[in-house]
């Protein structure tokens, strides 16, 4: 479980640092800002980026939630309760779990329909958040169990 922590974190850790990049004002992979929002943002109608501080933001959160792969797995001393990483394991799985599941219901459809991001999220993203659920499910369900 120990490399499952560790290749979560580096894979989150890649993620914000693309966030950051972003509020800093970097538009890879794209050419300009439009086509950026459209392959990452989706949002209906909506043609500029999300400014620094938003990006400054879904960074940090991708970088704790690394962070807490680590603390699931005994490789960060957490200070507090050890119930304190088991939580904040299972508050993570559910959010990669809810950002998975919503790219397929209706409502999520017509709120983020922008081209390419639809395809790519149902594609690429929505699968990638389920797989980092599925990766904090499997830290969660080690420390829960007791295992080593």
């Amino acid at each position: 479980m120990t490399s499952l922590a560790v290749m979560l974190f580096l894979a989150l850790a890649a993620i914000a640092a693309v966030h950051v990049a972003w509020g800093l004002g970097m538009r890879w992979p794209a050419e300009s800002e439009r086509d950026l929002v459209a392959l990452v943002v989706g949002r209906t109608g909506q043609t500029r980026m999300p400014g620094p501080l938003e990006c400054f933001a879904a960074a940090a959160a991708l970088l704790c939630a690394g962070l807490v792969a680590l603390a699931m797995a005994d490789l960060l001393h957490v200070r507090g309760p050890p119930l304190l990483a088991t939580t904040a394991g299972a508050v993570a799985t559910l959010v990669f779990a809810g950002r998975g599941i919503a790219a397929y219901l209706p409502a999520w459809r017509r709120r983020f329909a922008q081209e390419p991001f639809a395809a790519m999220d149902q594609g690429w993203y929505a699968p990638l958040c389920l797989l980092f659920a599925l990766a904090f499910g499997l830290l969660l369900a080690r420390r829960l169990a007791g295992w080593p």
